[in-house]
């Protein structure tokens, strides 16, 4: 995953993410105005978080709905991994060289950009006996770097593991936490159709949900200046134009990224032919690679 920028709204609780979000609320009284003895010290912010659940409740499951979410795995994995299987890819794992270290895994958690370290930490506590647990003081080593120093047999290592199913039960469990689930909700509270919250969680695999100009929170930013969002009264399409132009201009900017066709050949093509509720059957392609799901 390249990640980038302050994570901490990849992790953040609900309540927490309600006020990036929404911004203070307008009608909070001054310093007097104090929750209850029923409510408890941080009574406010469990109000504010159960509002904004039962908000997203009685929203469409929309990417979540379970069809919708399987095309969205096989989405990123033809980007990731040039393939519609993307259930082969829990044992994937190589150096791609664009600095993070190693590229593993579904979404492609990496060694230098901390989800691989999280991922194998969470594992750990879970499964202390799994091939991966002796790696841990190599992983904390390198993390924010490329380097494989003490990594001597980890690629091995994980490719075995990978044929364990709590292994691959933990990487879906983080790829929907800290990517798909955050992707998701980000988008349904910006209005934003099917195909939209699908735009949402394919950049921030890709960048990561930190808040730099090169990671997915910045790019909505600077999205946002050209555009505004269907929950801001503007207008779907033109906004996720000006969503995918912004991801566009970050990816020429490396090395690594500057095949942009998972945005050209994929998602604007969608994005034309007005297919917001992404209905299948799809065709696109990656890398001058043609996909079809019916």
């Amino acid at each position: 995953m390249k990640r980038a920028g302050c994570l901490f709204l990849a992790i953040a609780p609900v309540a927490t993410l309600v006020v990036y979000l929404l911004g203070p609320d307008p009608d909070a009284g001054g310093p007097d105005d104090k929750p209850s003895a029923s409510q408890g010290s941080d009574g406010l912010a469990r109000e504010t978080e159960k509002e904004l659940q039962e908000r997203l409740a009685k929203m469409p499951p929309g990417l979540a709905a379970k069809d919708k979410k399987e095309l969205a795995q096989q989405l990123v994995s033809s980007a990731e991994n040039s393939t519609l299987d993307w259930r082969a890819n829990y044992g994937y794992i190589e150096d791609i060289g664009d600095g993070n270290g190693y590229t593993a895994g579904i979404i492609g958690f990496c060694s230098g950009t901390h989800d691989m370290l999280k991922l194998v930490e969470s594992y750990t506590e879970d499964h202390p006996d799994n091939g991966l647990a002796t790696y841990l003081p190599a992983l904390r080593a390198v993390d924010g770097s490329d380097s494989h120093e003490g990594l001597d047999g980890f690629p091995e290592a994980w490719a075995k593991e990978a044929g364990r199913a709590e292994f691959r039960e933990a990487q879906d469990r983080l790829r929907d936490e800290d990517y798909f689930d955050p992707a998701v909700r980000q988008a349904k509270m910006d209005g934003l159709s099917t195909l939209g919250q699908f735009v949402y969680y394919d950049a921030m695999v890709q960048h990561g949900p930190g808040t730099d100009p090169n990671a997915f929170y910045g790019i909505r930013e600077e999205a946002m200046q050209r555009a505004k969002t269907k929950a801001e009264g503007g207008d779907e399409k033109a906004y996720l134009k000006a969503f995918l132009d912004v991801r566009r201009e970050v990816m020429e900017t490396k090395e690594a990224h500057r095949d942009t066709s998972r945005i050209d050949t994929a998602q604007r093509v969608f994005l034309e032919a007005g297919n917001l509720q992404l209905k299948t059957p799809l065709e696109w392609k990656v890398y001058g690679d043609p996909y079809r799901v019916k």
